[in-house]
């Protein structure tokens, strides 16, 4: 239990290294946007801005699930990595939807020029900070096993491809067509609301006990395959912060002592969590008769 957390406060040093990083660059986009006129660069700075939000959703979420479990919460705090993940969605989409509108009215706004080439050096940049940052976030997420840090990653990655995309649009209005710095500001807000979209469906997905069928079956599967096992009654997982909390009814011989079925359970657990990193597993035993087989 006490590793689970220290990993948890471990977690965090990922969260701040974004928080960082967004509010140094999304000041600096908006700024530099504004300044040459670069549409895109301002809807990049803008899409960094709300994922400062997402950041300390992941920061908050993780601090609350370190609580360690009360009277009110006996699975522990953890679901607040989730719920924070939620709201976050909410903000992103509001965001995004306000960066298309922006995108849309610029295409009535009469002549577009060309932004300076120094949006695209900004955002050329911000791109590399992107990437290392999604390294970093992304090799500790592995190490630790935390799935919301991995989707502040995957939010880092996609962040740096943003700013790719809109770096292309700077420099090609440079040659001739001013109008796709507009057009990459739209793209940019497309990618707020399909990211806010993602963060949502598998927020939702997890609070109302949605579980991956394919994974559910590789659990199955190791738990068939332990010895002493004569079949599986039920299995059930649903996700828990980043956890995965698995409940199983399983049939062993009846003439099996009280010890050697305990000896079963235990080895069922000991192979949930070396072969797939779980450590909330529940085991009930129940008596296997042939005749049921019929």
């Amino acid at each position: 239990m006490d590793t689970a957390y220290d990993h948890l406060k471990e977690g965090e040093k990922g969260a701040w290294v974004s928080i960082v990083a967004y509010v140094l660059l999304s000041a600096l986009k908006i700024t530099i946007g504004y300044i040459t006129g670069s549409e895109a660069l301002a809807a990049d700075g803008i899409n960094n801005s709300t994922d400062i939000v997402v950041s300390l959703a992941v920061l908050i979420g993780l601090r609350i699930s370190r609580k360690p479990p009360d009277r009110d919460h006996p699975y522990g705090h953890k679901r607040a990595e989730t719920i924070a993940s939620l709201v976050a969605s909410f903000i992103m989409a509001a965001a995004g939807i306000q960066v298309v509108l922006q995108a849309v009215q610029s295409f009535w706004g009469g002549v577009h020029e060309a932004p300076s080439m120094l949006a695209a050096w900004v955002a050329l940049a911000s791109a590399a900070v992107m990437w290392c940052v999604y390294l970093y976030n992304s090799r500790l997420a592995k190490r630790i096993q935390n799935q919301s840090l991995m989707a502040a990653a995957k939010d880092n990655w996609s962040d740096a491809l943003v700013s790719i995309g809109a770096a292309a649009g700077i420099i090609a209005s440079r040659f001739g067509f001013p109008i796709l710095d507009p057009i990459a500001a739209l793209a940019v807000g497309l990618v707020i609301l399909k990211t806010a979209w993602s963060i949502f469906s598998e927020a939702s997905h997890t609070l109302t006990d949605g579980f991956d069928d394919k994974r559910l079956k590789e659990f199955k599967y190791t738990v068939k395959e332990t010895p002493g096992v004569k079949r599986i009654k039920d299995i059930r997982a649903r996700i828990h912060g980043s956890s995965v909390l698995l409940d199983v009814v399983v049939e062993v011989s009846a003439e099996l002592s009280v010890g050697e079925s305990h000896d079963i359970s235990d080895e069922i657990e000991r192979r949930m969590r070396d072969e797939h990193h779980i450590g909330n597993v529940h085991v009930h035993i129940e008596p296997y008769e042939e005749q049921e087989e019929r």
